[in-house]
């Protein structure tokens, strides 16, 4: 049995979830025992963070650690190449999503209350994000993997693209979109995987969105 923890509204659980499907690899989804943060989750993980695997009994947190335990754990789908260089060129992407990209993007929540938003911080944090975007720009253009495969890299992408361009709708984010992103966004919504999750997210977004808007 393979048992994920997780929030309707996380990134990286939304990710996790394109990974398993993916692979076509069975998986139960259920809330943090006792909510997010209860001593009863800090039971079973220690760190507290989500997602979380347990499988057959083994416990694993952080995604990226998940990620790769899954494609090691069930190989008959596989989302990593298989040569070492390639192999790191999708780790280098992974890493630039997990520790820039995403980073900037959660760093605009605080931001979504309508009734204490900063708008100098909203112009900031769409800065922030447009930089990384055109570093993605230059990756992409020099992208080594073959585009007809999903791999690991991709997913925390397509649900991190989802935020920026709904944090753009509802919060007049100022975001510079270089060409070859938006490319690279609509072609990672040609895998039915990716497509599915993001219209099975919405709705955790729209809730969340909802204190966007003014009283």
């Amino acid at each position: 049995m393979l048992t994920i923890y997780s929030m309707p509204v996380a990134v990286y659980c939304a990710k996790l979830r394109i990974i398993l499907r993916h692979k076509a690899t069975a998986f139960e989804e259920l809330p943090p025992p006792g909510g997010y943060g209860s001593d009863a989750y800090y039971a079973l993980v220690p760190s507290g963070n989500l997602p979380a695997m347990i499988h057959d009994g083994f416990m694993l947190s952080d995604s990226e650690a998940i990620a790769e335990y899954l494609e090691e754990a069930f190989p008959d789908i596989s989302m990593l190449p298989q040569s070492v260089k390639l192999r790191a060129k999708a780790r280098e992407f992974s890493r630039s999503h997990d520790t820039r990209l995403e980073p900037a993007v959660r760093a605009i929540y605080p931001q979504v209350a309508y009734a204490t938003r900063d708008a100098n911080a909203v112009i900031a944090g769409g800065a922030l994000i447009s930089k990384h975007l055109s570093s993605l720009a230059l990756l992409l253009s020099a992208n080594p993997l073959d585009t007809n495969r999903l791999w690991l890299c991709d997913c925390g992408f397509a649900v991190s693209f989802a935020w920026i361009k709904a944090f753009e709708a509802a919060l007049d984010l100022p975001i510079n979109w270089p060409e070859i992103v938006t490319d690279y966004d609509a072609h990672l919504q040609s895998f039915h995987v990716i497509a599915e999750e993001l219209v099975a997210y919405q709705p955790a977004m729209d809730a969340y969105l909802e204190k966007a808007k003014p009283s």
